[in-house]
């Protein structure tokens, strides 16, 4: 029985990478894991400390001690900071650019092709570039992440079916080249409720403030749609074609295409980290990728303290899931960007990721500064000896 467990705390950075200055210097001084440390009130992470995450942190409110993991960090190859191509680029995806774009020199395009297709379209506002569509759906900028990468469908799904907004936004993805659209509803919302959460950022962006819309409180469901991406040479589907099992939890079940896996959602990080432990009752061999996201949601909202509670929490469930590991079981924990509470602005920052591997037979050591998250998708493919993802190269000695 082999199973590897991937968890990606969504968001936690440990210091900005070399190429800020250049590609985005708001986020130079960033250090996300590093900053919650400094702020937080009693952070406790016995578990992270005994792995070895402060051989990567060096940080003085944490205990250093001789590490039970490998450890080391990675550089992020994509463009920008961003947790979906972050996760393709964590499953073995070479990042391709996209082009980098405001959805409104898309809008007219967009409306035009929506409307030859039959759907309902109107421009509600021309001073705020977004359109209504069947009266329930809104699509705009995403304004969550980087300028001009990801467009938003967001709908009340009380009124619409999440299917037709899927037809909407595979149209939709069909005509624009940036990184990535989304479909996402909620129920117990109307498009009132939504219009009404509308906002334009200070560089122009216009979009739906999605936790001020309602659209997570109740049925929440959700589509990313990338650009580039074949899930065909990913490790998730070179596992299932492999016959080994492949589980998807949280936000990675949302992002990660794998028509054989088995999906489970959820956001709230202690329902994430139950469904790793009742994953690995089941599972006999092959992959539980899960996502934390009530970090990158605390980062978003600038609330260290949240961050580190939310961190604490994955912890304690991190000691019962090395309890319950076997020898020929391994643990790899990273994260898909930064985003730091306290750098002055509430969007992903463009740092390095921290790396630890635990096997219960394998010697620790220090894995250095990988080129990419790719690299994990690598190693996963040389654990289970099947054919290598697209990109990556595998840990030495793993």
């Amino acid at each position: 029985m082999k199973r590897l467990i991937l968890l990606v705390i969504d968001s936690l950075g440990v210091g900005y990478m070399d190429d800020v200055a250049e590609v985005r210097p708001q986020d130079i001084g960033a250090n996300t894991f590093k900053h919650i440390l400094d702020n937080a009130v009693d952070f406790n992470i016995p578990t992270l400390e005994l792995l070895g995450i402060n051989n990567i942190l060096n940080h003085p409110k944490l205990k250093k001690t001789t590490p039970v993991a490998s450890y080391g960090t990675m550089n992020l190859q994509h463009q920008g900071a961003d947790s979906y191509a972050g996760h393709q680029e964590i499953m073995g995806t070479y990042p391709k650019a996209p082009n980098i774009a405001p959805f409104k020199e898309y809008i007219q395009e967009v409306k035009n092709a929506l409307e030859q297709r039959g759907y309902k379209t109107i421009i509600p506002d021309p001073t705020q570039p977004y359109i209504k569509v069947e009266d329930h759906i809104v699509i705009a900028d995403n304004i969550e992440t980087d300028y001009g990468q990801i467009y938003n469908l967001t709908a009340a799904l009380d009124h619409i079916s999440f299917e037709k907004v899927l037809e909407i936004a595979n149209i939709v993805r069909q005509i624009v080249k940036v990184n990535r659209v989304i479909a996402l509803g909620g129920e117990a919302i109307t498009i009132k409720d939504i219009e009404n959460s509308i906002e334009t950022r200070k560089d122009g962006l216009t979009g739906v403030n999605s936790p001020k819309s309602g659209v997570y409180k109740k049925g929440y469901n959700v589509r990313h749609i990338g650009y580039g991406v074949n899930p065909n040479t990913q490790i998730s589907t070179i596992l299932t074609e492999n016959n080994k099992e492949v589980t998807l939890i949280g936000k990675m079940q949302d992002v990660i295409t794998c028509e054989k896996a088995t999906k489970k959602p959820a956001v709230e990080t202690q329902l994430v980290m139950e469904l790793i432990l009742k994953a690995m009752k089941t599972t006999k061999e092959g992959l539980i990728a899960a996502t934390v996201q009530e970090t990158d949601l605390a980062g978003h909202s600038q609330d260290p303290q949240k961050y580190a509670e939310i961190i604490m929490i994955i912890d304690k469930h991190l000691k019962t899931i090395i309890e319950k590991m076997t020898t020929q079981d391994t643990l790899i924990i990273t994260a898909d960007h930064g985003n730091d509470p306290t750098i002055g602005h509430s969007q992903h920052t463009r740092e390095k990721t921290p790396l630890l591997l635990y096997n219960k037979n394998t010697k620790p050591q220090n894995l250095g500064t990988r080129k990419t998250l790719s690299d994990i998708a690598a190693t996963i493919a040389h654990i289970f000896n099947t054919a290598p993802p697209e990109h990556g190269t595998p840990f030495q000695n793993h």
